[in-house]
């Protein structure tokens, strides 16, 4: 089993910035395909950025490339997500999520584990 938490969301001005963390415990932390999604009310969730075990690979939805960063600490077995630019359009309940495959994938089905969510809210 894997545990994930996530921290770092709250309330932000539009064109702020804002650093999610995701720390795992459980299992090893390494081997996984990390992910970022987020769910605003009423939509479904949707993929936001992944990253590979060793880090060297990454993946976003073109709704945030060029303003979301995601980055990993296998050390600490924390995954972040840097948020940048930030657009009332970005708000939503962000969940950090772990795939067991090597595969970077978008589809949340491909992914085994979830935390419970963090929220963050982008005023205008």
């Amino acid at each position: 089993q894997v545990q994930l938490e996530e921290s770092g969301g709250g309330l932000v001005q539009a064109g702020g910035s804002v650093r999610l963390s995701c720390v795992t415990s459980g299992r090893t932390f390494s081997p996984y395909t990390m992910g970022w999604f987020r769910q605003a009310p009423g939509k479904e969730r949707e993929f936001v950025a992944a990253i590979s075990w060793s880090g060297g690979s990454t993946m976003y939805a073109d709704s945030v490339k060029g303003r979301f960063t995601i980055s990993r600490d296998n050390a600490k077995r924390t995954v972040y997500l840097q948020m940048n630019s930030l657009k009332p359009e970005d708000t939503a309940v962000y969940y950090c999520a772990a795939d067991v495959s090597m595969a970077i994938r978008k589809n949340a089905n491909s992914y085994e584990y979830w935390g419970q969510g963090t929220q963050v809210t982008v005023s205008s």
